[in-house]
């Protein structure tokens, strides 16, 4: 998962920290996914994947399978503001305030090589649903600004459960690490979860389909099955240790998916 970033003119930074830190704890607690907490480090953030283009994203995915990711997500904040409505009834005026945002989340598959989903998500609310933080909320800037934070938070929220429906239709994928004599280190463990005995088939990677008329790529095939491993101890923060169940000829860099 990438930092999102806010191409609208409100909100600057502070709006895409809060639209990135929802999204990932929101996204964890689904337990569909397990996040990279250090993506940002290896894979720079939305922003250069958007304006660096399919070039930028190409780099982004084999730099991606190497680290044995299976998913990269990208987001933005396209549209930012609050408004007021002001209501004259006789001698009071009564004042409502309205945030608007619309949050954009792309997600690829690094392994199909393909956009797997996009789609744009409104955070549209007003006073009446944001009930914590109600001081003088007709002029007071730092209510509007925690309307506005508010407003994204609710639009993470909204893509959360197609999120969930995604997670549903897809499979784990990992990688032998390393080999050392008869056991065979897997880049997943307990965090990922893998439990001890799991029995994983080993692939190898598949090849990339091009459209034999236009020459556009139209995807990745899938691997063939080398052989298994079954699952016999943890080591490290999140790997595990493998020996050879069946088959043979596994090798470093090998994918591993649940059998």
């Amino acid at each position: 998962m990438l930092p999102f970033f806010n191409e609208s003119p409100y909100g600057k930074e502070d709006l895409a920290i809060t639209a990135t830190e929802e999204f990932r704890k929101e996204i964890s607690r689904t337990r569909d996914f397990v996040v990279d907490p250090n993506a940002s480090a290896v894979f720079g953030s939305s922003k250069e994947v958007y304006t660096g283009g399919g070039v930028k994203l190409t780099q982004l995915q084999k730099k991606a399978k190497i680290a044995g990711i299976n998913l990269v997500v990208l987001g933005r904040i396209t549209h930012a503001r609050v408004r007021q409505k002001v209501d004259e009834i006789g001698f009071v005026r009564k004042t409502k305030s309205y945030a608007e945002s619309i949050l954009e989340i792309r997600i690829f598959d690094v392994h199909a090589n393909k956009e797997l989903y996009v789609d744009k998500m409104d955070g549209n609310i007003d006073d009446s649903s944001f009930r914590f933080f109600m001081t003088d909320p007709s002029s007071n800037l730092t209510y509007r600004r925690e309307l506005l934070r508010y407003s994204i938070k609710v639009a993470v929220r909204r893509f959360i459960p197609r999120l969930h429906k995604l997670g549903d239709k897809l499979g784990w994928t990992g990688r032998v690490a390393k080999i050392v004599g008869s056991k065979i280190y897997v880049n997943a463990g307990s965090f990922s979860g893998i439990q001890v005995g799991d029995i994983l088939k080993v692939m190898t990677e598949g090849e990339d389909i091009f459209d034999p008329e236009s020459g556009g790529h139209i995807g990745v095939s899938q691997g063939e099955i080398k052989g298994t491993l079954e699952i016999t101890e943890y080591f490290g923060q999140d790997g595990s240790i493998a020996i050879l169940h069946s088959g043979g000829s596994v090798a470093e860099g090998d994918y591993v998916r649940l059998y």
